[in-house]
């Protein structure tokens, strides 16, 4: 048998009885204008209407679509959708368990399909960036001939995962994360819809708070939370869905997490003064409260890289580089797979050396600087590449540091009003104490300033 995503004989099931299916699959879309979300792609006329014949144009030209966004925010249903629109065999395969056997096999039943039955073929194929280059290869005979509309969806950056002919043969649409908005609408459609819960219990305002935190963006956990919820609340003959039946039903305790209140910035706080103080272990623990709330990873990782600097600075020089290469790893596989690397941050920040001479030298010089004491800049620095520089002595007795040995030229290069300040005092700690030595050896050779 095909591996279609809902055969006869599933369909069949699930009209004789529909409750018999999750709820994430009875509460899908059937239309676009159902789909939660995404609405910079369902504008009229933007190129997901016209690729379901929806708006002026008719359908799109491209024969494959790249769906790219974090998991549970509707790939799937933007698939399904589009093979119900267009009124066309909707298989699916994933790219975790298939490979060019299957995919072959699908491509073949869908020139048979077409050939013999004129229907054509949607392929989706989840996980993408799973398949080899040689396996990615094997999709575009059928993406070239449009044997099949070959939906793919992936989590990670197409232009890294995927190779050029296929991407340069697809469109390309990003998928945004769902909002709090977003999944509050879809879990109130839940509740009343007659193909969902059909009024059966209602959902106070702290249990739907907590079920937007346990799904952290992720429509289909959201419903599957609503639905164990929803169960158990029932099965105990109550007709509301309490915080306490949500705690229990999906065993998570409710965190004490406002995203736009004082929690925010009080959690977010205390993890960066726990990494300042060193406790690995505290600094986990809210980094932990931050992921399972729900936070923006790239607000996490955006603190964890003013941390680097703030607090440690040259006391571990691979501070920083460790919190920037953090923040791109996030933006570019998010949720649940970030967590790992800001955990890995999170570690190596909070064990590294502190120093916060970076926090005080610029803060110091900044003072200085608003307190009027800025002064001209000496002359025999100032630039003397123009016509005319000569003439007012603009460069005029600079030294070359590289001409004479050592490559520190004894000459003032801070202006009159700040000559001999310090700035910069490092400190003994981790890999500063090699800075400490150089500095007075550097600050000798300049006359005792700069």
């Amino acid at each position: 048998m095909e591996p279609d995503l809902f055969t006869a004989a599933a369909e069949e099931r699930q009209e004789k009885d529909p409750s018999s299916s999750p709820l994430a699959v009875r509460m899908r879309p059937r239309t676009l204008d159902e789909v939660v979300g995404q609405q910079h792609l369902l504008k009229p006329g933007s190129p997901l209407r016209r690729l379901v014949g929806d708006g002026a144009g008719g359908p799109a030209g491209a024969s494959s679509v790249i769906l790219w966004g974090p998991p549970g925010i509707g790939k799937t249903t933007l698939a399904y959708v589009v093979s119900q629109a267009t009124q066309k065999r909707f298989v699916e395969l994933s790219a975790i368990t298939a490979g060019v056997k299957e995919v072959r096999a699908v491509i073949e039943g869908a020139r048979r399909a077409a050939g013999g039955y004129g229907k054509e073929t949607v392929l989706f194929l989840d996980e993408i960036h799973r398949f080899s280059k040689a396996q990615q290869d094997s999709l575009l005979p059928a993406v070239e001939n449009r044997w099949v509309t070959l939906v793919a969806a992936t989590t990670e950056n197409p232009y890294f995962s995927i190779i050029s002919p296929l991407l340069s043969r697809s469109l390309l649409l990003t998928l945004e994360p769902l909002t709090d908005e977003d999944l509050t609408a879809l879990m109130r459609r839940a509740l009343t819809e007659e193909r969902g819960l059909g009024g059966a219990v209602t959902l106070p305002a702290d249990a739907e708070a907590h079920l937007l935190r346990i799904a952290g963006g992720d429509a289909r956990r959201a419903l599957t939370a609503l639905e164990a919820g929803a169960g158990s609340a029932i099965a105990k003959g109550e007709e509301e869905i309490t915080l306490e039946t949500v705690e229990e039903a999906v065993d998570r305790a409710a965190v004490r997490y406002d995203r736009d209140g004082d929690q925010h910035y009080d959690v977010a706080s205390a993890l960066i003064k726990s990494i300042r103080g060193s406790d690995v272990d505290a600094a986990l623990h809210y980094l932990a409260r931050m992921i399972d709330a729900g936070e923006d990873p790239r607000f996490i990782a955006r603190r964890l890289m003013i941390s680097a600097s703030e607090d440690i600075g040259l006391a571990d020089p691979t501070a920083l580089p460790i919190a920037v290469a953090a923040a791109q790893a996030v933006a570019m596989i998010g949720f649940p797979e970030a967590a790992l690397t800001l955990s890995h941050a999170t570690i190596a920040l909070a064990l590294a050396p502190k120093s916060n001479t970076a926090t005080t030298a610029i803060g110091a010089a900044l003072a200085d600087v608003r307190a009027g004491l800025a002064g001209s800049v000496p002359t025999h620095l100032r630039d003397g590449h123009y016509k005319g520089a000569a003439k007012l002595g603009h460069a005029q007795g600079y030294v070359y540091p590289h001409d004479v040995p050592g490559a520190i030229a004894a000459q003032q290069y801070a202006p009159d009003e700040i000559h001999g300040k310090r700035y910069y005092e490092p400190t003994r700690y981790g890999a500063e104490a090699r800075y400490a030595d150089v500095v007075e050896k550097v600050r000798e050779r300049l006359g005792g300033g700069s």
